[in-house]
């Protein structure tokens, strides 16, 4: 029984950290090279707009989940069944906590600080307020596409190693 549970919280916690990876890679390859063209004003006005739409049940549902079930994840591990995936597991739950860390260290400031500049149409330098955040942002937005890319591949593979350790 607890290797069935551990499995399912297993998948639920890869499902979390694919998304995240999802998330953070699609900002990495479209949205941000997509805005690079963009006036400044434009710019700060979409990334405002982003910044408060991101901020939902949904992004913390996958955000705090990731960690939170791969932890629960190798702990069920180590009741009974699924050694062999529990490294892995570990693995992704030490990446997912790294990209939780660069979301909270980085980015949130980062959101907060343009969020701070105020209003796009009352900015008076907005070329200053997209330079002080723009490549920072896009800098740490790759290391979390990268960690949480990583987690997803590490709890995948945990995932096929619980599957072998169950049909074995």
């Amino acid at each position: 029984m607890t290797e069935v549970l551990g499995g399912a919280v297993l998948v639920a916690a890869t499902m979390a950290t694919g998304l995240l990876a999802g998330l953070f890679y699609a900002f990495a390859m479209s949205v941000m090279p997509g805005l690079r063209g963009a006036g400044d004003r434009t710019f700060v006005e979409a990334m405002q707009r982003i910044n408060v739409a991101i901020v939902n049940p949904w992004l913390f549902l996958a955000l705090l989940g990731a960690p939170v079930l791969s932890l629960a994840a190798a702990g069920l591990m180590l009741g009974g069944g699924g050694r062999g995936a529990l490294g892995w597991t570990v693995a992704g739950f030490v990446l997912c906590v790294a990209t939780l860390a660069v979301t909270g260290a980085a980015n949130v400031p980062l959101n907060n600080a343009l969020d701070a500049a105020g209003p796009p149409e009352r900015i008076v330098d907005p070329a200053k307020a997209r330079r002080d955040f723009e490549a920072g942002w896009v800098r740490w937005n790759t290391v979390r596409a990268v960690t949480s890319a990583a987690a997803f591949g590490c709890l995948a593979w945990a995932l096929v190693l619980h599957g072998q350790g169950l049909a074995g």
